[in-house]
């Protein structure tokens, strides 16, 4: 069986992300080693958190070189909800902060009504409904699905990423989380 590093950076969402996997019969472990990022089949950059907190651990730990690398030498990256939001450029959370630059865009604060924005909502042009928990997101060309006007999923290169927590979503979130794991 082969084995899914989920990037360990002081938060996240890591137990549920490892027990949705083990639900789908996924082995998988939590690690900010550069060399487990570096050398297994797929990876997951999971959500929950501060960007400034989480990005100062990628940095400290070589994670942030790892996954940069690994995008740009052609393997997957799946990015959750903070995950997805690390990936850009930069983003407007905690002042101003410098993202892994994997996607090209920024992330902005949401100056919808509803901040935090919390609940399901349909994925278009997807036609399913996800679990959202996020209060930023993001503005890029990358984007391949929204959920009421917001960057719901993103895809530039071998890095895919969504706001929603597929892990948090039921049925579909385990649909989507095998799709995902069956194309590589």
């Amino acid at each position: 069986m082969k084995e899914i590093v989920i990037v360990d950076y002081g938060a996240g969402n890591t137990r549920s992300v490892q027990a949705t996997l083990a639900r789908l019969g996924h082995a998988s472990v939590v690690s900010a080693d550069p060399a487990a990022i570096a050398n297994t089949w797929y990876v997951i950059l999971p959500g929950v958190g501060s960007a400034r907190s989480a990005m100062a651990h990628l940095n400290q730990t070589g994670a942030a070189e790892a996954i940069t690398s690994r995008v740009s030498a052609g393997q997957p990256v799946l990015g959750i909800c903070l995950g997805l939001q690390l990936a850009f450029e930069s983003s407007e959370e905690d002042g101003g902060v410098d993202g892994l630059g994997i996607v090209p865009g920024r992330v902005v604060r949401l100056s919808d009504e509803r901040v935090p924005r919390l609940g399901w909502s349909i994925v278009e042009p997807w036609g399913e409904a996800y679990y959202f928990a996020h209060s930023y997101g993001a503005i890029t060309t990358a984007a391949v699905a929204t959920a009421e006007g917001v960057t719901a999923a993103v895809s530039h290169g071998t890095f895919l990423g969504v706001q929603f927590h597929p892990e948090k979503s039921g049925p579909a979130g385990l649909a989507f989380l095998d799709q995902c794991l069956s194309l590589v």
